[in-house]
């Protein structure tokens, strides 16, 4: 079925009664009916066998209560290499929909280009399975909201890829802000900048596909257009499936200011941007800005991709990419990336303070988290239902920047305030026969 502006409202106002906007779900309203006992493996399967697909089979297979069940990948060669990093025991499949009647499977991990996630999770859930889903989830902000209401209604355990959640620094930044040392916090920038100019992807042609591969399948509900090695091999730089950097990196970066924060869904989004530089096939912004207003404090994003100055933190600008995100509080300034913070403080303002005590049990590691909670059936830190408002306020920056104007959101009616043309952008229109399926 599709899914209409009506029914997309009926569903995301069943999901904020039902659950509340960024909520967890309890060990209760988890509880499935087939449960992986402890001295039991969990059978996996994993759709999408790229770089990113290996790497996360081979994080999960270091564990011996895991077990491979199943493969899947529209090209034949990367079914293949799956199966072999198996030892040949997976099973193999060219259409995830038929991993997904395997019964044997308890949970998949989704590490396809980014348009296939909200499908393929929607589907997983409804057929039983837990979820490991790489980040975006979403493009749009109602397969973001369908995703977490249907993860909710079949009471599955679910985990986001975004890793980064998982390490040291992150925590001890949460522990400082949360604290409470750096003093009112009035606004958060988060900085993505790298320099591409000017080759950046090139301008490959168009070219018949690989042999094995199935390209109309790999479209799926995007566009069908001419295959060319560069939207297969970095999709990323291509609006048909992650609509900006703001999308592909914005998830890790973005995690450590709303868990930090934690400030729900915003008020308002503001995004200006465009491609300014940039000289290759790619179609995404080469350059963007946006600005999200919370109760009590704004918070931006910026990015370039022609240029890499890091705002004075970590190494100079050397063409590489620079991340961060900076919390200005009446006392102080901390900055922090995946890796390190430093605290700059407001004069003497935070003089013979000590340091916050470590709060936040550390990360027996972000696939572990999710694979314990198969079993336990409690949510892990990076659930559906947490990282929704992150997905939101990221779907809304793309829709203001397409609409040239800044938009008022509506968390508990899930609309933008008295604007028509933005509300029909929030939700997708797949490409025949695939449709926005009523959760």
């Amino acid at each position: 079925h599709r899914m209409d502006r009506r029914d997309f409202l009926k569903t995301a106002s069943a999901l904020a009664v039902t659950i509340g906007v960024g909520s967890s779900l309890s060990q209760a309203q988890v509880q499935s009916t087939k449960q992986v006992s402890a001295n039991e493996k969990i059978i996996l399967g994993f759709i999408g066998l790229g770089g990113r697909g290996l790497a996360n089979m081979a994080e999960c297979m270091k564990y011996p209560d895991v077990e491979v069940g199943a493969v899947c990948d529209v090209y034949e060669k990367r079914l293949q290499e799956g199966v072999a990093y198996t030892n040949g025991k997976a099973k193999a499949y060219k259409d995830f929909r038929k991993l997904l009647e395997q019964k044997d499977i308890d949970a998949v991990v989704i590490s396809t280009p980014p348009h296939w996630h909200p499908l393929m999770t929607i589907y997983a859930c409804q057929e039983g399975k837990d979820v490991y889903c790489e980040k975006p989830i979403s493009r749009y902000v109602a397969e973001a909201r369908a995703m977490a209401k249907v993860a909710h209604d079949n009471k599955r355990v679910t985990q986001v890829g975004t890793q980064i959640h998982a390490s040291e620094n992150f925590r001890r930044c949460v522990e400082i802000v949360k604290s409470g040392i750096l003093g009112k916090i009035m606004a958060v920038r988060i900085v993505c900048t790298m320099n591409e100019y000017p080759g950046g992807i090139g301008r490959p042609a168009d070219s018949s596909p690989p042999e094995g591969l199935d390209w109309d399948l790999w479209c799926g509900p995007a566009p069908l257009v001419p295959f060319n090695e560069a939207r297969f091999t970095a999709h990323r730089y291509f609006s048909d499936y992650v609509a900006s950097w703001l999308s592909e990196l914005g998830p890790h970066i973005i995690d450590l200011a709303f868990w930090a924060m934690n400030p729900s869904e915003p008020l308002a989004v503001s995004a200006s941007g465009g491609r300014f530089v940039a000289d290759d096939i790619s179609d995404i912004p080469d350059t963007m800005d946006v600005i999200w207003e919370f109760p009590g404090f704004v918070m931006t994003w910026m990015h370039t991709s022609g240029n890499s100055f890091n705002f004075d933190f970590g190494g100079p600008p050397d063409r590489g990419r620079r991340l961060g995100v900076i919390f200005h509080g009446t006392k102080g300034t901390l900055l922090g990336d995946y890796n390190t913070f430093k605290i700059v403080p407001e004069g003497d303002a935070l003089k013979d303070i000590p340091m916050p005590e470590p709060s936040i049990p550390p990360s027996p590691g972000h696939h572990r988290e999710w694979l314990d909670a198969i079993k336990t059936r409690e949510q892990p830190l990076c659930n559906l239902d947490y990282h929704l408002p992150i997905a939101t306020a990221i779907d809304l920056a793309h829709v203001s920047l397409k609409v040239g104007r800044k938009l008022y959101w509506d968390s508990s009616e899930s609309k933008v305030i008295g604007d028509k043309e933005a509300n029909a952008l929030l939700i997708p229109k797949y490409r025949k026969p695939w449709t926005f399926p009523k959760v």
